[in-house]
């Protein structure tokens, strides 16, 4: 059975939110070389959804 939902019922899901790669990178404590390939990935702007499954970060340990 299908349904039709108008297009305003939609909540927006953050994940979906565009970020830009450096404002990302500089939140996520993701260093200037990683940064940089993410930016050849997707440019200066990318979904929170992309950047956070393809952004590595060292681990922080005590």
């Amino acid at each position: 059975m299908t349904e039709h939902i108008e297009p305003r019922q939609i909540e927006t899901d953050d994940l979906t939110k565009v970020w830009s790669v450096t404002e990302f990178c500089a939140r996520h404590r993701i260093d200037a070389e990683e940064q940089g390939l993410l930016l050849k990935l997707f440019g200066p702007f990318a979904t929170a959804s992309e950047l956070l499954h393809n952004a590595k970060r060292a681990p922080r340990f005590r």
